[in-house]
C-alpha cells in the first residue's frame, strides 16, 4: 500500500528569502536547519578550478543529504526536503558570500558595468535515496555603481550572507539594467522549476 503523500515539505535552509518565496506559492514547509554540531558552511566551500554549475550542484545535493540525514537523526515525520544554493560567476569565476567587507566592495566593483550569470541549483530528496536536482541560469547586467553607492551599499551590511555580495531585492536594483531568466531564481529559489520537482514528489502549493 502506497503511504500517503506529505501535506508539506522540509526546508533544508535558514534563507527568509527562500521561506518567503516558498510562502508566495503556497506550499507548506516546516524549516529543517543545520544541528549546532554541523558546520553547515562547509557544504558551500569551494574545490579550486571548480566550474560555477558543478559546484552550485553539488553544493544543493550536500545540503538535501545532510538534510536527510538530520532528519532520520531526529526521527522526523517522512517528507521531501527541499535545499537550494545560489551563485555568481562573472565567466569562470565564483563569486561566493563575501568574507568581509573588503571583499564585499571588490565583487561589486567587478560586476559594475557588466552582465553575470546567477546559479541556483534545487535539490530535493524523498525517501532514503532519491534526490531530484536542477539548476537555473539567469543573467544580469548591471549599469556602472559609483564606489560612493558602493561603500554605503556594503556598509548596509546588506551584501554579507548574499552570493555576489547583492540581494537583487534590495536597493541595489535601481542599478539593475536587465534581467534574463528567473527573478526568483536570482533570489535564490526558481520557482518554477522548485514547483515541478515538488509537484513530481507530491506535495504541491494553493492552486
Amino acid at each position: 500500500m502506497t503511504a500517503p503523500a506529505a501535506s508539506f515539505v522540509y526546508l533544508a535552509s535558514q534563507s527568509p528569502r527562500r521561506q518567503a518565496l516558498l510562502r508566495q506559492i503556497g506550499v507548506e514547509f516546516r524549516l529543517l536547519p543545520p544541528d549546532a554540531d554541523e558546520d553547515a558552511e562547509a557544504l558551500e566551500a569551494l574545490r579550486p578550478g571548480e566550474d560555477p554549475a558543478k559546484y552550485v550542484l553539488r553544493a544543493a545535493l550536500a545540503k538535501a543529504q545532510a538534510g536527510r540525514t538530520r532528519l532520520r537523526r531526529q526521527a522526523g515525520e517522512p517528507a521531501p526536503i527541499l535545499a537550494a544554493d545560489t551563485t555568481v560567476a562573472v565567466g569562470g569565476r565564483i563569486l561566493a558570500k563575501p568574507v568581509d567587507a573588503a571583499d564585499a566592495i571588490a565583487m561589486l566593483e567587478l560586476l559594475s558595468g557588466r552582465t553575470h550569470r546567477v546559479l541556483t541549483a534545487v535539490a530535493v530528496a524523498r525517501g532514503n535515496t532519491g534526490i531530484d536536482s536542477r539548476v537555473n541560469v539567469s543573467r544580469v547586467s548591471f549599469a556602472r555603481i559609483p564606489r560612493e553607492q558602493i561603500l554605503a551599499y556594503v556598509a548596509s551590511g546588506e551584501p554579507m550572507d548574499k552570493a555576489g555580495g547583492y540581494g537583487i531585492q534590495g536597493p541595489i536594483a535601481r542599478f539593475v539594467r536587465r534581467i534574463e531568466g528567473s527573478y526568483s531564481g536570482i533570489m535564490g529559489l526558481p520557482l518554477y522549476e522548485t514547483a515541478q520537482m515538488l509537484r513530481s514528489s507530491g506535495s504541491t502549493g494553493h492552486d
